[in-house]
């Protein structure tokens, strides 16, 4: 840590969990965060995606600052998902570095912060990203393994397919990365879902691989959604990816709910929208 603060020099860091409705996890991954706080990290900020529960009173009690969504660029309206709020925590936040974390994680370790910082402050790196082995938690039963599957069904295939250098990240839609103002000001943010994984290609085709690193960070524990929730994610992020590969792609998705017996389709518009680079915003 001694090593850190000191490679940290004059640089300002801020950590950023977005948050919906996440009251029963916020606060402890808010206090793994705030002893590193007028040391290694000089902000804590929960960005508040339209909760209805008490994840904003939690997040404070616990020392985050608070900010709502529609408080930040308040003359934009809101888009719905998780890269939304990513993208207006750059407005909302000073520090020359951001680590993101999710709100929703299950036992979160003190030492996610200081790894993911690790290469940004010692390496000419623009990009971090953390792995994880990830178990699959089913209402109350936990599998050693089986988390990450969109990752494994979709985005890992189609790395390996569209951006081969990239085949060797163990986890590109992992929630737990850090990156440079520098960088994360200068491009797009894809409104859901895909902000990862459209941050990840950005980042290789503005910098190359050598500005990308990863880091271990041991065990993820979060909430794990059902499939029908994964059928939208996969959507979002296998838009995004096509959209930085210059392939177009359908902006639905058709699945089938069975009621009464029948097999009813249910189609839904996937949200594609990127924001635009926050520097041109604030220009």
């Amino acid at each position: 840590m001694t090593e850190l603060c000191a490679a940290k020099g004059d640089r300002t860091v801020s950590v950023v969990l977005p948050a919906l409705d996440e009251e029963e996890t916020v606060g402890e991954v808010v206090r793994t965060v705030r002893p590193l706080l007028g040391s290694l990290v000089d902000e804590i900020v929960v960005m508040d995606s339209g909760s209805t529960d008490r994840t904003a009173e939690v997040a404070l009690a616990a020392g985050a600052r608070v900010v709502r969504r529609e408080d930040v660029l308040p003359f934009l309206e809101p888009l719905p998902g998780k890269g939304e709020v990513l993208w207006r925590s750059l407005a909302a936040t000073t520090g020359d570095l951001i680590v993101f974390l999710d709100a929703d994680l299950v036992d979160p370790d003190p030492a996610f912060v200081p790894a993911l910082l690790g290469p940004l402050l010692t390496e000419d790196v623009h990009l971090v990203k953390g792995f994880y082995r990830r178990p699959l938690r089913l209402e109350t039963e936990d599998y050693g393994t089986g988390g990450g599957r969109v990752t494994e069904l979709l985005a890992r295939p189609l790395l390996n397919a569209l951006r081969p250098e990239l085949s060797g990240l163990v986890q590109p839609l992992g929630g737990e990365y850090a990156g440079t103002r520098e960088f994360l000001e200068s491009v797009s943010f894809a409104a859901g879902y895909a902000v990862e994984i459209g941050l990840l290609l950005d980042a290789h085709s503005s910098y190359g691989l050598d500005a990308v690193a990863q880091v271990n960070l041991g065990v993820r524990k979060h909430r794990n959604r059902n499939l029908l929730q994964l059928g939208v994610m996969a959507s979002q992020i296998l838009g995004a990816m096509l959209h930085r590969c210059d392939i177009d792609g359908s902006t639905e998705l058709t699945q089938f709910v069975q009621v009464a017996g029948e097999w009813l389709p249910d189609t839904k518009t996937i949200e594609v929208a990127d924001r635009p680079p926050m520097r041109s915003v604030r220009a």
